[in-house]
């Protein structure tokens, strides 16, 4: 067998060059697990609204690594006790941090995959890496689960400012075209430092934490939540249910194998087996958007019509009020529809529904973000902050949709 250079590089849009520190790094990127995550769109359906954001969770795994490889340089720089096998650790966390997200993550757990979230699916995962690579995983796990004695190891994972969010901010903002959302992780990064195995920031960060937290703020009403984006998933997400209750009905419905064996069944976490994991590891966008080319044919008007209306970008109209809506307009709509297809009340609620979304760019009542002041006292960002506008960040915004279809206006 040919030796293999695994000390790669790779041509980062966001970053330019960025490194594989080790060969086991190299060997995990290589493995057919992560390698799915080159056909799991970042932003789902968001290409519908901004047709750059074709981008991958490959790539924000990749960016979230060279983000934690400029972290522990910086800390370590700093003075903060970092030995190899925390920093191998950190590294092989922050890589597999998204592994278990299914393909349109949220509304696959909405409707395949039911009460199983991507984070515990992403431990499985590891769990099973540490397996096929003789332990060699367990630090990793341990700081993914919180489990480690130094706090700020899992913080750089996951918190209110980790390498995640640093990169998917920049990396979404980039690819939509959403310039509100650019960051300076660099400056970020920087600015960050350990107090008894805490993390914090020092406090002449401060303008560019007010800075994240605005933009993150702005990417989810201006992307995430977007409500095009917002109905498009939702639809989804019906589809996908109504696919999935015509088969429990025993009424055939096409798909590839990965896809039919979560579709008939229903999996809770307690028994995902490692022959469910390496179903779930077969299983990506193309098989759903595949299902939804061909349902455009099925025999069943719900899951046709549906599928076509995606495929063809002819969603639903969707309204947003800072108010609730109405049952009685929900009613309306349904006997207008019911009336026009013969549908039943009960097969109207594929295309006419309500709900809630909520935008809150900095919890307080999580773990906060910690400011090093210059007299070495620490402080939570929202009482350093001179922004009045970082304590309106921190209350919870929510808004009220309504879906119907389009010829009901």
């Amino acid at each position: 067998m040919h030796n293999i250079n695994k000390l790669k590089l790779f041509n980062d849009p966001i970053y330019g060059f960025i490194a594989i520190p080790n060969p086991l790094l190299f060997d995990l990127i290589q493995h057919p697990y992560f390698q799915r995550l080159r056909r799991i769109s970042q932003m789902g359906l968001s290409y519908l609204v901004y047709p750059g954001a074709h981008h991958t969770r490959f790539h924000h795994a990749i960016g979230s690594l060279h983000l934690m490889q400029k972290a522990v340089e910086v800390l370590r720089f700093k003075g903060i006790a970092i030995s190899k096998e925390e920093e191998n650790a950190l590294y092989i966390a922050i890589l597999l941090h998204d592994i278990g997200h299914g393909p349109f993550s949220h509304a696959l757990e909405h409707s395949i995959v039911e009460e199983v979230n991507h984070e515990a699916i992403s431990l499985l995962f590891m769990e099973r890496f540490n397996e096929l690579f003789d332990g060699q995983l367990t630090l990793a796990i341990q700081i993914f689960k919180g489990n480690y004695s130094r706090k700020f190891m899992h913080q750089l994972i996951s918190s209110q400012l980790d390498m995640d969010r640093m990169d998917y901010l920049n990396r979404d903002s980039f690819y939509s075209g959403v310039a509100e959302g650019t960051i300076n992780s660099d400056r970020l990064i920087q600015m960050m430092h350990v107090v008894d195995d805490v993390l914090v920031l020092e406090e002449k960060g401060i303008y560019s934490i007010e800075k994240f937290l605005m933009a993150r703020r702005l990417m989810y009403w201006q992307a995430y939540l977007h409500k095009t984006s917002l109905v498009a998933e939702l639809m989804l997400t019906k589809t996908l249910k109504r696919a999935k209750e015509l088969l429990q009905k025993g009424i055939a419905v096409e798909g590839s194998k990965p896809l039919l064996y979560f579709m008939n069944r229903s999996i809770p976490l307690a028994d995902f087996t490692d022959e469910v994991v390496d179903q779930f590891a077969q299983l990506d966008d193309y098989d759903v958007i595949s299902a939804i080319k061909s349902w455009q044919f099925h025999d069943d008007f719900i899951l046709s019509t549906l599928s076509k209306m995606i495929i063809n970008r002819d969603l639903l109209k969707i309204k947003l009020s800072a108010e609730k809506f109405s049952n009685e307009s929900l009613v309306d709509y349904k006997n207008q529809l019911s009336s026009l297809y013969n549908l039943t009340p009960e097969e109207c609620n594929y295309f006419i529904y309500k709900g809630k979304i909520k935008n809150q760019a900095y919890n307080n009542t999580a773990e906060p973000i910690q400011i090093l002041k210059k007299d070495k006292t620490i402080e939570e960002v929202i009482e350093v902050s001179d922004q009045l506008n970082l304590k309106a960040l921190a209350k919870p915004v929510t808004k009220y949709y309504l879906c119907f279809p389009k010829q009901l206006l």
